[in-house]
């Protein structure tokens, strides 16, 4: 190898270890705060500090009010019935019972948080047409009442839900209500087929404590609309109905027909839509900000002194 080669390879590798040693050697220059910048008090060239961005925002995945609501259809029972006349007398219930019937409701309600829920309902449960009879035994004699007539209720509850988790969009949850219904007898007729006797009774109402069970699935349509599927066991309480008096208007007696323990097996299906789509009721919009820039000082290159060719 000749001495002007050897020369170049020693003068290339000194060159290289040169600016290794310079860039080891160097140091980021002092960074400063933005705001101390933008106020004319760094010097000529200062680069700001990374800050690092702002947490991101937590969405909340409930919201606050919303509206509801219902239709359906109910599968109502009553206990018992009674008669002040018939105290004394042996009773057998045949065939009582009720039809089924159409249901209609509206509500408000607040999500407390993603899994506990309020609503306050109102509820008008249609008129369910009423049938049945009694053998009764008195003094030895047998005979029977067949009755007709028809039910109705107002129904206001105020409700808890729990939701138990959603699985792609679907919530089943479990929910108690407690509040009151009005009950209504209609049309109350009672024939003796046997003695050939009709008996009528007006019109009438009570209010009953009442309360509720529920039971169902929930899918959520869109961020605003759910859809529901439930079933609901109600206790209405009791009814009555007017006095009951025979078909030429003569009753001696105050005795009007007692239905004890009503209760209702109903399938619904709810509909619930979030007030945050509505402004007046909106939350203010989360605010997302971008993180501020990240300033690095650029990259500094010496240029390696120059080799004699000596």
């Amino acid at each position: 190898m000749s001495a002007r080669l050897k020369i170049g390879i020693v003068a290339v590798i000194a060159s290289f270890a040169t600016t290794a040693s310079y860039a080891a050697d160097y140091s980021p220059p002092p960074c400063y705060d933005a705001a101390t910048i933008a106020a004319g008090r760094a010097p000529p060239g200062a680069v700001p500090c990374y800050v690092p961005p702002p947490p991101p925002v937590v969405v909340e995945e409930y919201s606050g009010w919303y509206l509801r609501g219902d239709i359906g259809v109910t599968n109502q029972r009553v206990r018992d019935l009674t008669n002040i006349q018939d105290a004394n007398n042996a009773v057998t219930n045949v065939g009582i019972g009720f039809d089924a019937s159409p249901l209609f409701g509206l509500g408000i309600g607040y999500y407390f948080n993603d899994w506990l829920r309020f609503d306050l309902t109102g509820e008008y449960r249609s008129r369910a047409n009423f049938h049945g009879s009694q053998i009764i035994t008195s003094g030895g004699n047998t005979y029977t009442d067949e009755y007709s007539g028809s039910k109705s209720e107002w129904l206001f509850l105020l409700n808890a839900y729990v939701d138990l988790g959603t699985w792609n969009g679907f919530t089943p949850f479990v929910g108690a209500g407690v509040g009151a219904s009005r009950n209504t007898i209609s049309s109350f007729q009672d024939v003796n087929t046997v003695t050939s006797g009709v008996a009528f009774a007006d019109d009438a109402s009570k209010w009953n404590f009442a309360w509720a069970l529920h039971a169902g699935l929930a899918y959520k349509v869109t961020k605003n609309f759910t859809v529901e599927l439930a079933y609901r066991y109600v206790n209405l309480g009791d009814a009555n109905s007017g006095d009951i008096y025979t078909y030429t208007g003569v009753n001696n007696i105050y005795n009007p027909m007692e239905f004890k323990h009503l209760t209702s097996h109903d399938v619904k299906l709810g509909l619930r839509f979030n007030l945050d789509s509505v402004d007046w009721f909106s939350r203010p919009a989360p605010q997302y900000y971008a993180p501020p820039p990240v300033y690095a000082p650029p990259p500094v290159y010496v240029q390696p002194p120059l080799q004699s060719k000596g």
